[in-house]
């Protein structure tokens, strides 16, 4: 299939993402294209992200899955990390900026809000059910800094640092190659 198919629907969803922030009269800041609160994000976020990343690594050595070998530092890995930066960046855009502020305006800020963006974005990595537990975990802790403490920009790099965490220590058939949707079956 081609590249294409996807993106149309997805420029389509940002489309409407964008008016629907426009429409609600949202600036770039209360969207969380901010710097502003930097080091409350990332007091927020180091503590879940320790915790997170002592689990895998512990997974991954129970599991005899640790790949910590692989890491070569070179223009590759920087390059492999600044493709998960954006990565991260286009998949908490939506989540946080669109999907959780509008349950926030449903449920209001707190746990069912916080509950129902990481269901959502676990439900994305479906059919892969390491993926989505994972992606679950990910997802409660980035929308409760989110709803704190909203940096699209910090929430990125700490997507991108965790996926590294993961890739590196959970075993691959957990990972399924990290695929999702039609593309678990290839």
């Amino acid at each position: 299939m081609n590249w294409y198919a996807g993106a149309i629907p997805a420029f389509i969803a940002l489309i409407f993402i964008v008016l629907s922030q426009i429409a609600k009269g949202e600036t770039l800041q209360d969207q969380g294209w901010r710097v502003d609160n930097v080091p409350k994000a990332f007091f927020l976020l180091v503590p879940p992200m320790l915790l997170g990343a002592v689990v895998l690594l512990m997974i991954g050595w129970l599991c005899g899955s640790l790949r910590m070998g692989a890491i070569i530092l070179d223009f590759r890995l920087i390059w492999t990390f600044l493709a998960l930066f954006i990565w991260g960046l286009t998949q908490q855009y939506p989540l946080q900026a669109f999907i959780n502020r509008r349950a926030q305006m449903i449920w209001g800020t707190g746990t069912a809000s916080v509950v129902f963006t990481a269901a959502v974005f676990a439900s994305l990595h479906f059919p892969n059910t390491g993926l989505m537990a994972a992606t679950f975990f990910g997802g409660l802790m980035w929308a409760y800094v989110y709803q704190r403490t909203p940096n699209l920009w910090l929430l990125a790099l700490s997507h991108a640092l965790m996926t590294s965490v993961l890739v590196l220590t959970a075993p691959y058939a957990v990972l399924h190659r990290l695929r999702v949707g039609y593309n678990y079956f290839r």
